[in-house]
């Protein structure tokens, strides 16, 4: 892959006036999808594509959801923190990287950047509900008397606040109740 061969695939992706490239060695991609930056090392021999994905102290209670993501998930890009950001990254060397390899890295990115946390949120949501229903079928409680006990943690404010809408707190405790009902016959102790 070489300078030409980059820009080339940028425009045949993205619009003209979503690209800047100002300087030899770095492009800049934004639009509505993606926040795209490609950076070359000083002697050209690596390539760089860094998206933002979000401020590091949002990331910052997923860290250990996102190194674990690094290793299952995210394949050929991965997450990074620099500067206070979260980001999405792919490092590769310039002279073996190939066009689908490119194409497909920044694919990869704008999906990474899509889902944002919500992934991972809902990654560490999910390993949390796992837990409550461990420790209750451990305890002896039944699927209903489960869902029982997280109802009377929101009226009594432990789970949510007391003065929370009560339209919102249904739908909390409907989230809740579909989430246990589907891991309840998955989980075993």
């Amino acid at each position: 892959m070489n300078l030409e061969n980059i820009s080339l695939i940028l425009n045949q992706l993205f619009d003209v006036e979503d690209i800047k490239h100002d300087v030899e060695e770095a492009w800049q991609i934004k639009n509505s999808q993606i926040h795209l930056l490609i950076i070359l090392s000083e002697d050209h021999s690596w390539i760089r594509l860094l998206s933002p994905i979000a401020t590091a102290n949002e990331a910052k209670s997923l860290l250990p959801q996102l190194l674990e993501d690094n290793f299952d998930v995210t394949q050929q890009v991965r997450y990074a923190l620099n500067q206070n950001v979260l980001w999405g990254v792919f490092h590769h060397r310039l002279e073996s990287l190939t066009t689908e390899d490119f194409q497909s890295a920044i694919a990869s990115l704008v999906a990474l950047v899509e889902k944002g946390l919500s992934r991972p949120f809902n990654q560490l949501i999910e390993k949390q509900i796992i837990q409550i229903v461990k420790a209750a079928k451990t305890q002896g409680q039944s699927l209903e008397s489960t869902y029982q006990t997280i109802d009377r943690f929101y009226q009594e404010g432990i789970m949510g606040g007391i003065d929370q809408d009560p339209a919102q707190r249904e739908q909390f405790l409907a989230a809740w109740k579909s989430q246990l009902e589907r891991l309840w016959s998955e989980v075993e102790v």
